[in-house]
């Protein structure tokens, strides 16, 4: 049986034209749902995320409104647009772009965000929330993956998962969600031993390591769920998915997997905060 191609960007595609259809509806009754981007410096690729981010508010009728900071910016400048945009009754949901300049405390300026404009599911309370199964807006790329495997109907209860990698904003919370979805979950990073042990028993198995095709093919069970959330300048992802359709029941291919559904999920969710304001 050949593999399901896991397709984000198709799936995304879809779920703009849905996204659009409510906005529209949103502003006909005087709500128009906006989010607000805080780019902090000049980083290339940054400026590339945000413009991407900010052409598909477009697309669907969203506004967008970009904060640009220096690179000289300090905690105390960043907190105070963040609290601005905190503030902003017209702001739906809030974007600050990751990494920001050493000087500058990251995380505290993660959770200023308020909780209700944390459309990128970045905050410590917001991650807290969606652990112990509360209303939260999910980590964007995390929550895509989800999103992905529900359209795809992937069984998820009862399922050996294995997540390569611990960062905030994706490891962690994937592995939460996949808990919340009855999977037994393993976390794997750069000091687990005998990582390619672990690996072997994954019914799914999300790469999340930044390491360009970390994840050997010869280390991926048979009939394995092979989600690649990694993206390189080499044009490949965390996962060697070379001739990957022979072996796994279904996979995200790099790009146009993973990528696509985590951009499309900060929109809905800013969508969804929209919603929320009583007319």
């Amino acid at each position: 049986m050949a593999a399901i191609i896991l397709d984000g960007k198709n799936l995304a595609h879809i779920s703009e034209d849905s996204i659009k259809n409510e906005v529209s509806d949103l502003k006909n009754k005087g709500i128009n749902p906006t989010l607000a981007t805080i780019l902090v410096g000049s980083d290339p690729s940054s400026e590339t995320y945000v413009r991407m981010k900010r052409n598909t508010c477009e697309r669907v009728g969203m506004e967008s409104i970009a904060v640009e900071l220096p690179e000289s910016t300090t905690t105390e400048e960043l907190l105070s647009s963040i609290n601005s945009l905190n503030n902003n009754e017209g702001v739906h949901g809030i974007l600050l772009q990751h990494p920001v300049p050493s000087q500058i405390d990251e995380r505290k300026c993660f959770d200023a965000i308020d909780i209700n404009k944390d459309v990128d599911g970045v905050t410590c309370l917001g991650f807290g929330n969606m652990a112990m199964g509360l209303p939260a807006f999910g980590s964007c790329t995390p929550a895509g993956i989800m999103r992905l495997l529900e359209h795809y109907e992937i069984e998820i209860q009862g399922k050996n998962a294995v997540v390569v990698g611990r960062s905030p904003i994706l490891g962690k919370p994937m592995a939460m969600m996949l808990l919340n979805k009855n999977a037994t979950v393993t976390i794997c990073h750069s000091r687990t031993q005998k990582i390619e042990e672990i690996i072997k028993q994954a019914d799914i198995l999300v790469g999340a390591v930044g390491i360009p095709e970390f994840i050997k093919y010869e280390w991926i069970k048979d009939n394995a769920v092979v989600i690649d959330a990694g993206y390189h300048p080499e044009k490949c992802g965390d996962i060697d998915l070379e001739n990957i359709e022979s072996k796994a029941s279904a996979y995200t291919p790099v790009p146009g997997g993973v990528g696509p559904m985590t951009i499309n999920t900060l929109i809905l969710q800013t969508l969804q905060s929209a919603q929320k304001i009583k007319t």
